[in-house]
């Protein structure tokens, strides 16, 4: 049997630090907290490389005698507990004492402190845990601590460190938590000699809320108060109009302290059920403030998870306070375009009238005649198969006009090998088009197949629509009589069919999500993607740019071509092809909260994951108007068993037999 030792203390404690500093931005997250427990009005946090290298935490607080910072970093040592009846009702941040300890063990410090009224501060320098030299100095009033090469003596908890962005992003993030759930205290964050953020610390939520969030945010936030029974609730809630692609700006905080709650965020998201966007989340910043015996915060080392002694009462108040500001909101949504929005040509009535005859004749096609006038407009989007990533317009043919709010066709129409007629690609806005008639379509490539341009009669009106290719029927006049009849739209939603029997349902978004999906499944190697004439600017959260830096490999063969524009500013220049610029930012948002998520055991989880997004923002949307065409090529893929579910696992069809139907008219008994 093996023989048990006694580890020595430094060994301990190197253990021990794993459990508290995970990262440099664990380091911040602790040496704030005890910035705030010790009074501090402003706190200067500065970072180097990362953090990994260098943190300085400057603050005003009440400082230290030298008999108390020579003690400050034995393990079990604190100012905030004094016996076991302290931990019933726990009001400070700390309380552990093990913070100083732990990162004192695994890294280099200088601590300079002075206590309010004393002549002189204290001097104390540490390696390892170590106190090396402790003297008396000159300082300010309160405490400053600097922190430096964390895991230099732990190489294999070094190793595991992300890159300098990818750290100093998780410390700037750690930080602005810490500094928004302290309204009253100021927080300057500086990062290799740059301010990240100020906070101007006068006790104003939303000022708080303005400055670290930003403009944009804030002014979609709707405010939000509750109290009963001893709980209070306030703060911000956003407006159901600005969801957004997932949770990375939903902020909770119980007693100033940051926290991670999924039944607080069950009860925001509930109260938003039936008035925002499906796949569209809340953000919020929201204050619970709760009797310190009422919550247990001493669940995990990290303090960050805390358990509620009456669970319902604080699910309830939340839920009740979000649900009333929803319906106290009683200001308009005001609609307005963006610059690269207003640059957008708008499209006539009729796409077809759009087109030149010179744009006909200059790549010997023959016009089509207009269809007949309907409510149903086509959207011709770049076809999801073309090899290049090169736009298909001529830049040399280009003029002002493309870019002015009339609609121009000085477009050069794809060659006819494309599998279409007469149809040139103009950069449109999707909503302003009920369907994307190419996204259901694969591209059938030159060598296998020529298109021929189908002769159109002058009194014909009906549109060309190319050929499936994977695993597709073939198109209605060449077919065989089918043995179903499509009866038409319930809702514009479910495709009612008949069929021998049988009365089917049809989901047409889940189906033709899944035709999507299988076809962008089924390729290998890199998505084919498409070159955005207008790039579209990104703004996300600090987390969201980390999960895009550590995935990019991932997302430039999934079709996606992302540059860094700033410190959390991407453009984003190409996309895939099924997919429309103006659902890039709600596409990329949901791919990054998928990633968060961790859901995916392995890269091709992961892959399948981020196309189940990108086959959903392709997908024809419920509530648009549809083809007949198009319907029966849903339908042909639904009936020949080619697509059973969607690729979230819900059927895609519902079957009610004649007898079925029988019984409920009573006409059978």
């Amino acid at each position: 049997m093996p023989v048990i030792n006694i580890l020595q203390p430094h060994v301990a404690d190197m253990i021990a630090a794993g459990e508290v500093v995970e990262r440099p931005a664990s380091v911040i997250k602790e040496l704030m907290e005890n910035a705030f427990d010790a009074g501090a009005k402003n706190i200067k946090v500065e970072i180097r490389g990362g953090g990994a290298t260098f943190i300085k935490v400057t603050d005003d607080g009440c400082g230290m005698a030298p008999e108390d910072a020579g003690i400050a970093f034995l393990r079990h040592a604190t100012s905030k507990l004094k016996d076991e009846k302290g931990l019933e009702a726990i009001e400070t941040m700390g309380f552990r004492g093990e913070a100083l300890a732990a990162i004192s063990s695994v890294s280099r410090i200088e601590l300079l402190t002075r206590r309010k009224g004393d002549g002189s501060g204290t001097r104390l320098t540490l390696n390892a845990g170590d106190i090396e030299d402790m003297v008396s100095a000159g300082c300010p009033e309160g405490t400053c601590i600097t922190v430096k090469d964390i895991f230099f003596n732990t190489p294999a908890r070094l190793k595991f460190l992300k890159s300098d962005r990818s750290e100093a992003g998780a410390c700037l993030t750690t930080a602005l938590r810490c500094a928004l759930g302290r309204p009253e205290v100021s927080v300057r964050f500086i990062r290799d000699g740059r301010e990240e953020f100020f906070s101007p610390g006068d006790g104003q939520q939303n000022s708080c809320i303005y400055s670290l969030l930003g403009r944009e945010l804030a002014t979609t936030l709707i405010h939000c108060g509750s109290e009963n029974q001893g709980l209070k609730l306030s703060g911000y809630v956003s407006s159901p109009s600005a969801g957004r692609g997932n949770r990375s700006a939903q902020y909770f905080f119980c007693n100033g302290r940051w926290i991670k709650s999924p039944m607080l965020q069950s009860a925001l998201e509930q109260a938003y059920k039936n008035c925002l966007l499906t796949g569209r989340f809340p953000a919020c910043v929201l204050y619970l403030d709760i009797s310190c015996g009422s919550v247990d915060v001493n669940v995990h080392p990290a303090k960050t998870e805390v358990k509620f002694s009456s669970e319902k009462e604080v699910f309830d108040l939340v839920y009740h306070a979000v649900r009333a500001a929803l319906d106290n909101e009683n200001a308009a949504v005001k609609a307005e375009l963006t610059p690269r929005e207003a640059a957008i040509p708008k499209p006539r009535e009729n796409f077809y009238q759009s087109m030149s005859a010179s744009a006909f004749r200059e790549n010997g096609y023959k016009a089509a005649p207009a269809p007949a006038p309907s409510d149903r407009r086509t959207f011709s989007a770049p076809r999801p198969d073309i090899p290049s990533r090169t736009p298909s317009y001529s830049p040399k043919q280009s003029s002002k006009s493309e870019f002015s709010t009339r609609p121009s066709a000085e477009f050069v129409s794809p060659p006819s090998h494309y599998g279409f007629s007469g149809q040139s690609q103009t950069s449109l806005k999707s909503s302003d088009f009920p369907y994307n008639s190419y996204s259901s379509f694969a591209y059938t490539p030159k060598e296998e197949q020529v298109y021929e341009p189908k002769k159109i009669d002058s009194a014909s009106c009906e549109p060309h629509f190319p050929q499936l290719v994977e695993n597709s029927v073939e198109s209605v006049e060449n077919s065989q009589e089918p043995t179903f009849k499509i009866i038409g739209e319930a809702l514009k939603t479910y495709i009612i069919v008949e069929k021998d029997e049988e009365l089917l349902l049809i989901d047409k978004h889940a189906a033709h999500e899944r035709m999507i999906f299988d076809r962008l499944k089924s390729r290998v190697g890199e998505i084919p993607s498409q070159n955005l004439l207008i790039p579209v600017p990104l703004k996300l959260s600090l987390e969201d740019c980390e999960l895009i830096e550590n995935n990019g490999e991932l997302l430039t063969e999934l079709g996606f071509e992302i540059e860094l524009f700033g410190e959390n500013e991407y453009i984003l220049r190409a996309l895939p092809a099924d997919m429309d610029s103006a659902d890039a930012q709600a596409a990329v948002e949901e791919i990054c909260e998928k990633l968060r998520r961790g859901t995916a055991p392995d890269a091709q989880s992961a892959r399948d994951e981020i196309l189940h997004t990108v086959a959903c923002k392709a997908a024809i949307k419920a509530g648009w108007d549809t083809d007949k065409k198009e319907l029966e090529v849903l339908v042909n893929a639904v009936v020949a068993g080619d697509i059973k579910y969607c690729p979230h696992g819900r059927p895609l069809s519902v079957a009610l037999s004649k007898k079925e139907l029988d019984k409920l008219f009573k006409r059978i008994v």
